[in-house]
């Protein structure tokens, strides 16, 4: 899904993807070439307003997520899954990244348009068939939904704490 900025001159499309704890997520993602913006928030579950401590027990449906707003025209969506999101997190555990182990954590790509699905199967299977993870990918795709803002405090989190907890870093494929 494409739009166009306030000033109407740049092309903006947004991701909703999950891979763990939101926080080493978002701060990869914001130094990725492309990327105008990132937040942390909860995707995917039934609940209207979800909080943090709603979310943590695992009992909403809702995944930890970052809502990404990029630039098609420096990276398209293809790119940033298969060169940044498979690679800062492991696709092969279901519900788990690290020490962090629930629902609340698992692998998704929340897509925004028939064509974002697309994309993100077949990047999948590009990804599977070049068998660097040596086990089945377990990543959903599944629609976007409503995204919800997670609290203040963790926005910018290992900006803010850059000693803060991660699970997440750049393989080298």
């Amino acid at each position: 899904m494409t739009s166009f900025d306030e000033r109407g001159d740049k092309r903006v499309e947004e991701a909703h993807l999950a891979g763990g704890c939101f926080w080493g997520m978002q701060d990869l993602l914001r130094r990725v070439p492309g990327i105008l913006e990132t937040e942390v928030g909860y995707a995917g579950g039934e609940s209207e307003h979800p909080t943090y401590e709603q979310v943590k027990t695992g009992r909403t449906g809702h995944a930890e997520a970052v809502r990404v707003l990029f630039d098609p025209d420096v990276i398209s969506f293809a790119e940033l899954l298969e060169k940044w999101f498979f690679r800062m997190h492991d696709p092969t555990t279901a519900n788990r990244q690290g020490n962090d182990r629930g629902t609340q954590y698992r692998s998704a790509i929340f897509f925004r348009s028939p064509e974002q699905e697309r994309i993100a199967r077949e990047a999948i299977e590009r990804v599977q068939a070049r068998g660097v993870w040596g086990r089945p990918l377990v990543t959903e795709v599944t629609p976007a939904g409503a995204f919800t803002r997670a609290e203040e405090y963790h926005q910018d989190y290992l900006e803010r704490y850059p000693n803060g907890y991660t699970c997440h870093f750049l393989r080298d494929f």
